[in-house]
């Protein structure tokens, strides 16, 4: 196991790279979550990623990482080189349930997957969000986020941000 593929702590919560083995709790996850703030799981479309994992993030140079408590996966959150860009890192699936949040761990999260990012030479850290996530787009905004120019949003995602990193 290199360095890059060890578990790291948070509280009791372990953060861990993604395995095949994961990948219907993570669809569940995301699906969950994503139906808390009325938006629908796209298999075939915006979550496509997350049905291929290994596709979209592992074989692009991208990370996807779990968050666990007592063995159970109760968050995501990974990045990719931005396609056509390679000094962009583009922030994914950062998803908590609920008895995660509020406390501290989407921050530490993000600023988790910025060092990564950084220390693989990407220059900025871009996402996309829809603004019925507001609390993600406060934790995003906090961290020094802005609306990206020139920047295109999806159908599900209304808000494109970046930040220097």
């Amino acid at each position: 196991m290199n360095q890059d593929s060890k578990a790291h702590r948070f509280g009791d919560y372990r953060i861990r790279l993604w395995t095949a083995e994961d990948r219907d709790a993570v669809v569940a996850l995301l699906a969950q979550v994503l139906a808390e703030y009325g938006l629908n799981f796209e298999p075939e479309d915006a979550d496509e990623d997350v049905v291929h994992v290994q596709k979209h993030y592992m074989d692009r140079q991208g990370e996807f990482w779990l968050v666990e408590i007592d063995q159970r996966i109760v968050g995501t959150a990974a990045f990719y080189p931005l396609h056509g860009r390679a000094d962009v890192a583009e922030i994914r699936k950062m998803y908590l349930l609920p008895e995660a949040r509020g406390q501290g761990l989407g921050r530490w999260l993000l600023d988790f997957l910025e060092d990564r990012a950084r220390a693989r030479g990407f220059k900025y850290a871009r996402l996309e969000t829809a603004a019925v996530l507001k609390e993600a787009i406060a934790l995003y905004e906090s961290a020094g986020y802005t609306t990206a120019p020139d920047s295109v949003a999806t159908r599900r995602c209304d808000r494109v941000l970046i930040k220097a990193l």
